[in-house]
């Protein structure tokens, strides 16, 4: 056992794996923007064309030289001779000249002489060739000039950039439509327990159905990787570490649920300590989610989790989520401004709840607006219970040095996405 034989912090946990494990760069392949969103980008994007591409109205309005409406104004306006109509998707059907202005819509392209736009709501057609002009404008104003969004040879986004909705577009601006991204990393979930039977079976008396498989692949999913469901495997030492061997040479991370606290059949212990290199840590001073084990096989990282649904949801949160963010190659701009991958909010405790000192404490709560401020309700109940996750907002985090929170005290909760 490489790891310490007793409880340790969140923090200590997550600085043992960061020096035990540094993820491999993982592979590339390259995918068409339709398929590009949440995916990691695998190389820096540089930009072959300037957007937008030609000179464009930012308003409705006319066309003109600038220097045609220098001294306008409702008093004294100028008047200019009307050459007809700019049509979207078209250029101008002449050259402008000097003394003149050209009806264009939004995005419409400027003429090639012309360089601003009057905007509608500043003239008065007088009739169908003459327009009069209330109001000057400057060189470039209501105009999108050539690159004003991106300019050729800039980048676009960076290697590690996990794609949004708007850069997909931005990308379709800009005339890309396949993307080199980072492949998903694969986690296998590993099941155990004489306990569970399948969700679609019916449990005789003490037996349960399975949830923390439906749970953690919808996680998993969530956070960008791809759920290797293993399977449930009885408390048997030989088939469970078959298993492992197995995932360990076709995933990237392993799950085992179920297995990971003191008692006779637990054996996700023995199953990864007989395996090299082994534990690494051994229980962390979280409630719920004490009993987790990480551990380490042939250089990738083994999870024991705790079989009760609100334990597993909590460890995969403080462990697995930036874990994986890691192994997919994301690099989030936001760390480095020191904020948090997960939203959060601040709220108010709603009734007092003693916590006990040393150990972190994760608390289920429902959030509530109540005269302006946020409120949050416990939500009370066992870590075996799924429903208390599906009743919360997210979860209340109460420091390992406090011994609990007063009513109306300030915590940080962790939002639920």
């Amino acid at each position: 056992m490489l790891g310490r034989g007793e409880a340790v912090s969140v923090d200590e946990a997550l600085n043992i794996l960061h020096s035990s494990y540094t993820p491999p760069e993982p592979g590339r392949e390259e995918i068409s923007l339709h398929e590009a969103l949440g995916r990691i980008l695998a190389a820096d994007i540089i930009s072959g064309t300037h957007l937008p591409e030609f000179p464009r109205s930012s308003m409705d309005g006319y066309a003109v030289f600038s220097s045609d409406t220098f001294g306008a104004s409702e008093q004294i306006p100028a008047y200019l001779k009307l050459a007809g109509e700019i049509v979207m998707g078209e250029t101008a059907p002449g050259p402008l000249s000097h003394g003149q202005a050209i009806a264009i819509p939004t995005g419409g392209m400027l003429p090639d002489e012309a360089d601003a736009v009057v905007m509608l709501e500043h003239t008065q057609a007088l009739n169908a060739d003459e327009l009069e002009i209330t109001r000057p404008v400057a060189p470039g104003e209501n105009v999108i000039q050539p690159g004003d969004d991106i300019r050729a040879g800039e980048a676009a986004f960076t290697k590690g950039h996990r794609l949004r909705p708007q850069d997909l577009g931005a990308l379709a601006g800009i005339g890309i439509t396949r993307v080199p991204v980072f492949k998903r990393p694969k986690v296998a979930i590993i099941n155990t327990g004489n306990e569970i039977v399948p969700a679609d079976k019916s449990p005789r008396p003490g037996q349960v159905r399975d949830v923390n498989s439906y749970t953690l692949a919808a996680m998993v999913r969530k956070a960008g990787a791809i759920p290797v469901l293993k399977g449930i495997f009885r408390d048997e030492f030989g088939p469970i570490l078959e298993a492992v061997g197995s995932s360990i040479s076709e995933c990237d991370l392993v799950v085992i649920t179920g297995g990971s606290s003191v008692g006779t059949r637990d054996l996700t212990e023995k199953v990864i300590n007989g395996m090299e290199p082994g534990i690494i840590v051994r229980g962390v001073s979280v409630k719920p989610g004490k009993p987790v084990i990480i551990g380490m096989v042939s250089g990738k990282p083994v999870f024991g989790l705790p079989g009760h649904p609100v334990a597993v949801a909590v460890c995969f949160e403080l462990f697995l989520r930036p874990l994986l963010r890691e192994i997919s190659g994301e690099i989030d701009p936001l760390a480095a401004l020191g904020i948090p991958g997960v939203r959060v909010v601040e709220a108010r405790m709603a009734r007092n709840y003693s916590s006990s000192p040393g150990r972190e404490d994760h608390l289920g709560v429902m959030l509530k607006l109540e005269d302006g401020e946020l409120w949050a309700y416990p939500v009370l109940g066992k870590s075996g219970l799924i429903f208390t996750l599906v009743k919360a907002h997210g979860t209340a985090v109460i420091p390992a040095e406090k011994p609990g929170v007063a009513k109306g005290e300030k915590v940080t909760v962790r939002l639920f996405d």
